[in-house]
């Protein structure tokens, strides 16, 4: 089984002060054990970093870092990068969805890539996810 993590799901996984913590965290725990994939971009990775440094003490965002460092180094999460092809893709969907102009440019890469991978589960709370009719289904 494959899993997306967006932007909000890695928040909310590194911060503890998220009223949803422990609820994802337990959800990953498990889904680890199972030896699920999980997946991300370097756009999701960049919005992260920028929320996580902005949100968190400085050691707490460092550290929260080092922790998806080491996932993607030992292999359960696969760093996607957007390449110039995929960002034409997302680029097409943007235009696709004009009448779903809150998606941000981000989400429409992480989709490109979802329908690339075969990826229909997401860790995340965009409704919009669910409503363009791609197949995808939030997850929790």
């Amino acid at each position: 089984m494959k899993l997306f993590i967006d932007t909000w799901g890695w928040i909310v996984l590194n911060n503890r002060r998220e009223l949803r913590h422990k609820e994802l965290n337990e959800f990953y725990s498990s889904w680890r054990n199972r030896k699920g994939v999980s997946y991300t971009t370097d756009y999701v990775l960049d919005e992260t970093f920028t929320l996580l440094f902005r949100r968190l003490p400085f050691k707490q965002a460092v550290d929260s870092l080092a922790i998806i460092e080491l996932a993607i180094n030992e292999g359960y999460l696969r760093l996607e990068r957007i390449t110039g092809e995929r960002f034409e893709k997302a680029k097409g969907l943007r235009i696709k969805f004009q009448d779903k102009p809150r998606i941000s440019f981000t989400d429409l890469t992480s989709m490109v890539v979802m329908a690339e991978r075969g990826i229909t589960n997401i860790l995340t709370e965009d409704d919009h996810f669910d409503q363009v009719g791609m197949g995808f289904q939030k997850i929790i």
